[in-house]
């Protein structure tokens, strides 16, 4: 089955490996798809793989098996041969020819028994193509005969098999398809989309995507059937695609067309140099219509083909950076279609909440959409159920939590009752001492550039305060107090706000932000991006004590247990469970079965990941006894991982 391997993730984007026979492939990805004939491709697949880098690519077994020529070299050399092509290759079946045409001459048995005999890396179940506009029973049937040869399929091959997720415009058999593909697939592809690309519905994509979402399994990778256009990479990536592939780049250029972000233009409407790629400095845009047809073809194909390429690069650095959404939006405003399936992913935000990180570096308000993230979708459901410090009272503007910032502001009365302040921020009201936690303590949007000057100093509150504040308090150490305990009570439950008590706050000299918490000199807590208060050694102990069984705990199978304590990273497939709302970038504690604990760790999966992964790391260990408060080695020993 399969080896996927996610390495960085941003929610549901991911950078993973996926090792195929023929080399791995670095998702998020483009297959382009080639001619098998290689009289007829516009960029022969060697040049794919060495000039424009990427991976593989995809060929159609159909037309191989019918062309006689073709598919006796095939049979001969291996599709590798016949493509003159060293990495990777994925075949279809010739589903997409059975949807345009109404059949094909061939049976699935005896596709995939060819896909196997040319050496295909990833070979292709022969599905039922459910149109979008299908009705309930054809759809219904689709996903029932599609399962069907799946299953038949998975008997009769050992080696990698894509499993089409068929259910047309009906969410309910968009899941079912999922569940019965999750147990068969080395890849899950999410057909019967086409239309819905080559017409821009991409709000409809975004339904049936998410409709199939909670059924996907996630230690298998994701594809999306022709999806190749730059425009849709950012998007289908925050749905969790990790596989594109399409022939678009050349059936654009067979039109006259380029592609790119935002959008494909014409060529004969272009006539500045509107284009700073390295092809076509070669053969500057503007001059490409004057030149003979094949070249001419030829110089938008790699055109396209590079701005292809160029974006599924961008698309994985913002998963690096943790700007996928920033990235997807700013695309979104490219064409209003696009901006429709953004509001549909939104809408459909639920399905993303359980993978989104505990924080990013920054967040962006690109669009209006910016403020209806999972990450603020979470933040928000969480402001709900918090205690300790919701209550009546408004500041006029946004305090900061440094020094200065806190002492114009009352902490608590003469008779020791705490003040519970709020402030406004881009997504409502949030109490004081939360103006720190992501994503509203990083949040840059246009208010902050066009608001008029801020007043200064607490507003009136409504009520009227009573009694009056006691002038000898010290505001700036109670709110200090006030927000170690809401901090503590944010990420690990209200059992864990007490141990703020005897711990000693610093903050930053430079920024005035909490930096530590410590009690005798020794740090307990460290605070980083989003205000997340990380557990060194000793606080781990100080929470495991805290907060009960299984609360910010992952479980770790005691032939793992001796590693992890040791500071090994914890591998998926040695995680026995844990606590289900702990998320991607958060702390947690790992423990062994009888709940004695091992290490403090940085999650990379989410928990409903670990278990199923089966390559790759689970948590990152950050401290354990030997190594008290710092990031240690992840190599595993021999036989471990």
């Amino acid at each position: 089955m399969t080896g996927f391997e996610l390495v960085e993730r941003d929610g549901l984007g991911r950078l993973g490996r996926w090792a195929t026979p023929h080399g791995e492939i670095r998702t998020p990805a483009l297959l382009p798809v080639v001619h098998p004939d290689p009289e007829r491709q516009t960029i022969p697949p060697r040049e794919i793989r060495r000039e424009f880098r990427l991976d593989g690519v995809i060929t159609s077994s159909y037309i191989t098996w019918r062309t006689p020529p073709i598919r006796e070299r095939a049979e001969r050399d291996g599709i590798h041969g016949l493509l003159d092509f060293d990495g990777p290759v994925m075949t279809d079946s010739g589903a997409f020819q059975q949807h345009a045409y109404g059949s094909v001459e061939v049976g699935p048995e005896e596709i995939l028994d060819f896909q196997g005999r040319i050496g295909s890396d990833i070979a292709t179940v022969l599905d039922i193509f459910v149109e979008p506009s299908a009705g309930p029973a054809a759809a219904a049937e689709g996903v029932r005969r599609t399962l069907e040869r799946a299953r038949a399929a998975r008997a009769r091959r050992s080696g990698l098999l894509a499993v089409p997720v068929q259910g047309g415009a009906y969410p309910e058999l968009r899941l079912e398809s999922a569940e019965g593909a999750s147990p068969l697939a080395d890849l899950l592809a999410i057909g019967g989309v086409v239309p819905l690309l080559e017409q821009y519905r991409f709000a409809d994509l975004a339904r049936a995507v998410l409709a199939a979402r909670p059924g996907l399994a996630p230690e298998r990778p994701v594809h999306l059937f022709g999806a190749g256009h730059p425009m849709v990479f950012a998007f289908a990536a925050l749905l969790g695609v990790d596989l594109f592939d399409s022939s678009s780049y050349h059936k654009f250029a067979r039109r006259g067309a380029l592609m790119f972000p935002e959008g494909t233009v014409p060529l004969e409407r272009i006539r500045e140099p509107v284009c700073g790629c390295r092809l076509c400095g070669e053969l500057p845009i503007e001059e490409m219509a004057g030149r003979p047809p094949a070249e001419r073809e030829r110089a938008l194909a790699r055109h396209n083909l590079f701005m292809c390429a160029l974006e599924m690069a961008r698309v994985r650095q913002a998963i690096r950076d943790g700007q996928l959404w920033e990235l997807a939006e700013r695309r979104a405003g490219g064409h209003p279609a696009l901006l429709a399936g953004l509001r549909a992913v939104v809408r459909g935000a639920r399905h993303l909440v359980a993978a989104e990180p505990v924080a990013r570096p920054a967040f962006r308000a690109a669009s209006p959409l910016s403020s209806l993230r999972p990450g603020v979708i979470r933040f928000l459901a969480r402001v709900g159920r918090y205690r300790a410090g919701r209550g009546p009272y408004r500041l006029r503007d946004r305090v900061p939590l440094t020094p200065d910032g806190l002492r114009g502001v009352p902490a608590q009365a003469a008779d020791g009752s705490p003040y519970r302040w709020e402030c406004p921020t881009p997504v409502g009201p949030v109490p004081l001492e939360l103006l720190e936690v992501y994503p509203v303590g990083c949040w840059v949007g246009p208010e902050e550039f066009d608001a008029p000057a801020a007043g200064t100093g607490p507003a009136e509150p409504e009520p009227p305060l009573t009694p009056e504040e006691d002038p000898n308090v010290d505001r700036v150490h109670a709110w200090t107090a006030r927000q170690l305990a809401g901090l503590l009570e944010w990420q690990y439950g209200t059992d864990a706000a007490s141990l703020a008590g005897p711990l000693r706050a610093e903050r930053s000299r430079s920024t005035g932000r909490l930096r530590s918490a410590s009690l005798g000199g020794s740090p307990h807590f460290l605070f980083g991006p989003g205000a997340v208060p990380r557990p060194t050694w000793l606080g781990a102990q100080a929470l495991h004590r805290a907060v009960p069984y299984p609360g910010s705990r992952i479980v770790v199978d005691p032939d793992a247990a001796p590693f992890v304590a040791g500071g090994k990273s914890l591998f998926s497939k040695f995680v026995r469970g844990g606590d289900s709302s702990l998320a991607p970038e958060g702390p947690a504690l790992l423990v062994d079965p009888d709940d004695h604990l091992l290490a403090v760790g940085r999650l990379l999966l989410a928990p409903f990941e670990m278990g199923r992964m089966e390559r790759g790391i689970a948590v990152r260990v950050t401290a354990h006894a030997r190594n008290p408060g710092t990031e240690v080695a992840e190599e595993a020993p021999p036989g471990y991982g």
